[in-house]
């Protein structure tokens, strides 16, 4: 059942951008030199695409059934592929991922998105869904139980079914870059929020300058 908005932000959890010694409740792990811009969106973390990226330690969408990853981002060009969000589980048997990543083609990009664990794997991706480079975005997935969707600025990007679905693990997160330090982001995020129900694009909390 899709969350209405009082259920959704009472299983929320966010993280802000704006400092670097404290994210939500947690203290990051920072690698690099990322550094905090004041930005259309508000104060956000810029990576430099080169060795920038922060370490959390938490998997925030541990043992939900449904979920929504939303983010507030802003791509700007540099390598082809890019990992900014990866969650992993502890678990080195099944270890499992929800990542964020794009690819960028000339002036543009596209979205990747990912999810993986026993018995299940599933990518959206669609090259021909180009995105100007240099902009702020609002961008999210969803899962329903049933149906893995991807969003850019609300607008449906992809979609397919997923069998066999199991809540993910406790685990970490690393944003900037995949989680062994490959990858790297070039760009800037200003928020990350995960609910564990899935929303629809009515629910998700875009700022004015992306809508």
């Amino acid at each position: 059942m899709l969350a209405g908005p009082a259920q959704a932000k009472a299983k929320q959890e966010v993280w802000n951008f704006d400092r670097l010694d404290r994210i939500g409740d947690l203290r990051p792990r920072i690698l690099g030199a990322p550094k905090i811009e004041q930005a259309s969106v508000g104060k956000a973390a810029a990576f430099d695409g080169v060795g920038d990226a922060i370490y959390l330690g938490r998997h925030p969408l541990a043992g939900a059934k449904q979920f929504t990853v939303e983010a507030v981002f802003r791509p700007d060009g540099g390598a082809f592929e890019q990992r900014w969000l990866h969650l992993a589980s502890d678990d080195p048997v099944n270890q499992t991922r929800v990542m964020f990543e794009i690819r960028v083609v000339g002036n543009a990009w596209y979205l990747d998105s990912f999810i993986k664990g026993k018995g299940y794997s599933q990518v959206l991706i669609d090259p021909v869904k180009l995105h100007p480079i240099g902009r702020w975005y609002h961008v999210a997935q969803t899962f329903d139980g049933t149906t893995y969707r991807s969003y850019v600025d609300g607008v449906l990007e992809c979609e397919a079914k997923v069998a066999g679905f199991t809540p993910q693990g406790p685990g970490n997160a690393s944003i900037g870059v995949r989680y062994n330090r490959v990858n790297f982001f070039h760009g800037a995020i200003r928020t990350l929020r995960f609910s564990k129900r899935a929303l629809t694009p009515a629910h998700f909390e875009m700022p004015a300058t992306v809508k």
